[in-house]
């Protein structure tokens, strides 16, 4: 059995990353591997078989984020985890690390003859920060959401981890080309998936007098492309006659500037949603035209659901252009019109995308993820003992 430690700096099992993460130990453990986690915090129940630590907590007590202040807190959990990791020198075959809370641990793996893989939920981030800015700029909002706001730390934090790692994991073809572009060997460069959980996003029978619903999920509204969402629909005939519904906070500056499209009869705000699942089970089409992708989760949910994704190419991981899905070019508002108005019009076309994401949806859950990340291990890992055993993992993964 392989042993691998996964070090996870955050609270795992919460929101966004932290479900990843989560989810990516449970489909490892499926898999069959040995997890001992080092983790912040610990939000959610993890599998029997996982040997956790926290390095951030203590019961119900925890070290505040914002007390450290982020960076320190991830720092924190980095030092923690490498100063424990030579007393497991032996018991450990592969180390698994997170941005801004690896360096000091790949430093000691290096010593110890460890290979380390570092984890890359985006594209490369000097990348995002220049895509999402421009992205910006163009459409003139100040100040890019959540975590692609440039931070020169940030940056030089990540680009050393970049260098020291022995692999980066990158889980598209999107994110893995943002690092060959800038340098980056493909060697280097291991690939694996996300995924959905099918017990929680899986198809309905849609009502046939309801409306013709389109739906956008996330809370990075420029980087998720929500304004060109905004835009295509509003240009297409089905705006008369059916609903875009957007799951999301959306940031008050964004909400000034485009006041006058998010006020149109068919545009429903929802807010923060805890029921994504039934929204997908319920919606047609799924809005998610990004212009930066790691690997589009949400793609994979509403293929899961039956809920047909009109992405851009950023997303192309699970998305088969006329199979389970219709893909335009980032940014090309035209085409993605064009694909909303020909589901609105055909739904015999609709329904053969439905049926085109229940056939695939079965390759894109995370106990189909835990497989492949079994596999990226086993390549770092290298020609050892566990070569053989990753290999005759099912089912086979690309």
């Amino acid at each position: 059995m392989m042993r691998v430690l996964y070090s996870f700096p955050h609270k795992i099992g919460a929101d966004r990353i932290c479900y990843t993460a989560w989810e990516q130990v449970r489909g490892l453990t499926s898999a069959g591997v040995n997890i001992r986690l080092f983790t912040g915090a610990v939000s959610r129940p993890l599998p029997d078989s996982v040997t956790a630590e926290t390095t951030l907590s203590r019961g119900r007590l925890r070290i505040p984020y914002k007390l450290l202040g982020k960076m320190r807190a991830l720092a924190l959990h980095d030092q923690i985890v490498a100063r424990r990791l030579p007393k497991l020198a032996g018991q450990i075959d592969v180390v698994h690390v997170w941005p801004c809370a690896a360096l000091e641990t790949i430093k000691v793996c290096q010593r110890l003859g460890i290979p380390t893989v570092l984890e890359r939920p985006n594209a490369h981030t000097r990348f995002c920060y220049e895509v999402v800015a421009a992205e910006c700029k163009r459409i003139g909002v100040l100040t890019p959401h959540h975590d692609y706001e440039p931070d020169p730390a940030v940056l030089k934090k990540e680009e050393a981890e970049f260098a020291a790692a022995d692999y980066l994991l990158c889980a598209s073809e999107f994110a893995e080309q943002s690092f060959v572009d800038r340098g980056v060997p493909k060697s280097r460069i291991l690939r694996h998936r996300y995924g959905y959980d099918p017990t929680q996003f899986f198809p309905a029978k849609h009502p046939s007098d309801r409306k013709f619903t389109a739906l956008f999920v996330g809370v990075d509204a420029v980087r998720k492309g929500h304004h060109l969402a905004l835009e295509a629909w509003l240009r297409s005939p089905a705006s008369s006659h059916g609903q875009f519904l957007t799951a999301g906070n959306l940031p008050e500056e964004y909400k000034q500037r485009f006041a006058k499209e998010l006020n149109h009869p068919s545009v429903i705000q929802l807010g923060h949603r805890h029921d994504v699942p039934e929204l997908m089970r319920q919606a047609d089409i799924l809005l998610m035209p990004s212009i930066e992708e790691g690997f589009a989760l949400v793609c994979a949910e509403a293929i899961g659901s039956g809920c047909v994704p009109l992405a851009s190419n950023a997303c192309t991981e699970m998305c088969r252009h006329m199979e389970n899905s219709l893909v335009h070019n980032v940014g090309d508002v035209a085409v993605l019109e064009q694909h909303i108005t020909s589901l609105h019009s055909h739904p015999d076309l609709l329904a053969k995308l439905r049926a085109g994401c229940v056939r695939s949806s079965l390759d894109w859950t995370w106990e189909r993820a835990g497989v492949a990340l079994a596999k990226a291990y086993g390549i770092a890992v290298g020609n050892g003992p566990f070569r053989e055993a990753v290999n005759s993992l099912a089912p086979t993964v690309a």
